[in-house]
């Protein structure tokens, strides 16, 4: 099992999409909103995804795919 920590960054016409969701069910990861905020023109969530390394890239490959922007999280995030 891998763990990974990924921001999304989403433009305005994204917002609604279930990307978080559709990545879950599709690819058969657990997917954990870590931190998330919508401005007027974007949006973005800090998401730690849980499954196995391939599942994982594949599903991250597909979120790049829908215009989604992908970057790794290189810090500890703090709930609250």
């Amino acid at each position: 099992m891998a763990r990974r920590r990924v921001q999304f960054t989403y433009d305005a016409s994204q917002i609604k999409e279930p990307v978080i969701y559709e990545l879950g069910r599709q690819f058969d990861v657990v997917t954990n909103i870590r931190r998330a905020d919508v401005v007027e023109d974007r949006g973005w969530v800090i998401l730690e995804i849980e499954g196995k390394e391939a599942d994982i890239d594949r599903g991250l490959a597909w979120v790049e795919s829908r215009g989604v922007r992908v970057d790794p999280v290189l810090w500890d995030v703090v709930e609250g």
